[in-house]
């Protein structure tokens, strides 16, 4: 499984960002392009330990049941329910969102599993640092796959 702490996935990842551009449409969801790009970026101020989001009684009972579906090879399900902080609605510009999420995800590569966080996924509860890498590289080519690239 791809982890976002391999220096070739990142790589990846950062060229598929790039290939988007303001007017990618998705393929499923509701949030545009630069939304999308901001939800992804606020998902990596979790994984870095620079947000906290509550966990909701649903992850507290069935989350660490669940962290099945994110530690495998399977690709995850259109239309997911999202941690409700990170659910981005508001108007959101393209560029600034792009150069966001991409400074994060060369830092947090850069800054290795020691620096992840020890806070819990507000879902799936306690994490290693190799489940956060592969998670936020989930993430991101789940997201990467709605627009088309």
């Amino acid at each position: 499984m791809k982890n976002i702490f391999n220096q070739l996935h990142t790589e990846e990842i950062l060229n598929r960002i790039d290939k988007l551009s303001p007017n990618s449409k998705p393929q499923w969801g509701k949030m545009d392009v630069a939304q999308m790009l901001a939800h992804c970026s606020s998902f990596q101020d979790i994984a870095m330990g620079n947000s906290y989001p509550p966990r909701g009684w649903l992850g507290i009972i069935v989350g660490r049941f669940a962290k099945q579906i994110m530690y495998n090879d399977k690709t995850l399900p259109h239309n997911m329910s999202t941690i409700p902080t990170i659910l981005i609605e508001d108007d959101r510009d393209f560029e600034t969102e792009k150069e966001k999420l991409k400074q994060k995800i060369i830092i947090f590569q850069n800054n290795g599993p020691e620096k992840c966080t020890t806070h819990p996924h507000p879902f799936f509860g306690k994490l290693t640092s190799e489940q956060w890498g592969k998670g936020i590289y989930k993430h991101l080519d789940h997201h990467l796959k709605q627009f088309g690239v």
